[in-house]
């Protein structure tokens, strides 16, 4: 098993990053058959349940008031509308529902109406999860009542890059978020996006960030940019494939327990590409051919390519014989 740290300096995660590709996938693969069925996927559905109009000046967001993006805004949905698309997600083999508002942070109000869909999720028999923005410690606490299981809130890049991308918030903003929810005792879904322009060693630093809190995150997304037109990163340039897979073959060596997801961008990922992440340590995607607002693979796609693969994704009976 390997071992659990919470210490890692910049300088080694670079170190495990510039070792031979092949020395490398063959640790994280080790680490991944220690702690996971390697042949086993977690499958999540997104939904937008409030989209665009969002204050935040995020650089590759395609929600953001400050953007030029073709985005149309539209309500906070009903809850009925939200349990449709829940059951519709259950039916097609998603074990995980999350949920998404283009919000800085919701009002108590607008938490009311959230906390209704997660209940009613959660009564459908899916696992929830909600992104909302920044949470106090108080509204945390009320999603804990309300029965959710995650919340996801990404890093999103280094803390010395990340002022390159957003002013609307501060790195610490992001952190203090993400401590409410770990002490309302709700699990953490974080993770980060990459080709935003920044260097390796500012991916390295990410990691560190994610890999040092007090516990690991039980979710990792690794998040490909989708450009954007309209973005102020629209016009970034892609992140080399095998790049990539090393940031998710340290991710899984970093923190061995985490489900690590291939999140936005696997639309333009190649088969091989994603191929290489699986073995690497990814074991977790999103599931249905919208991701908020960014096209996604297509299901038909994703069933043909774990088939070829000898994949099989975890059902809700799994999880709840792990339960018991």
């Amino acid at each position: 098993m390997a071992e659990l740290r919470h210490d890692w300096a910049v300088d080694e995660i670079l170190h495990l990053l510039e070792r031979p590709f092949n020395d490398l996938l063959f640790e994280a693969h080790t680490v991944h058959r220690a702690h996971f069925d390697p042949n086993e996927i977690q499958v999540s559905r997104l939904l937008s349940i409030k989209t665009g109009a969002c204050s935040e000046d995020c650089g590759y967001c395609s929600q953001s008031a400050h953007h030029h993006a073709e985005v149309e805004p539209e309500r906070l949905m009903s809850v009925e509308e939200v349990l449709e698309e829940a059951r519709k997600a259950k039916a097609e083999g998603a074990t995980r529902f999350c949920m998404g508002a283009a919000w800085r942070n919701p009002t108590d109000k607008n938490l009311d109406k959230v906390i209704e869909m997660v209940r009613g999720v959660r009564e459908l028999g899916l696992e929830t999860c909600m992104t909302l923005g920044m949470l106090t410690e108080m509204q945390a606490r009320r999603l804990k009542e309300s029965g959710l299981d995650y919340y996801n809130h990404n890093l999103d890049t280094s803390p010395e890059y990340y002022g390159q991308v957003i002013t609307t918030r501060t790195y610490q903003d992001r952190l203090e978020t993400l401590a409410h929810v770990r002490d309302a005792g709700i699990n953490v879904c974080s993770g980060g996006i990459l080709g935003m322009g920044e260097s390796r060693r500012d991916r390295a630093s990410l990691l560190q960030q994610l890999a040092n809190l007090p516990r690991h995150p039980e979710s990792v997304p690794i998040n490909n940019l989708v450009r954007v037109e309209g973005t102020p990163l629209a016009e970034s340039e892609p992140i080399d494939p095998l790049e990539f897979v090393r940031i998710v073959a340290a991710t899984r060596i970093l923190m061995p327990r985490s489900h690590v997801r291939l999140s936005a961008g696997r639309s333009e990922m190649s088969d091989e590409m994603q191929a290489l992440c699986f073995f690497a340590g990814a074991n977790s995607i999103f599931y249905g051919e919208k991701l908020l607002t960014t096209d996604n693979a297509t299901e038909n796609h994703d069933d043909q390519l774990m088939r070829r693969l000898g994949l099989r994704t975890r059902s809700l009976q799994d999880q709840e014989s792990d339960a018991a």
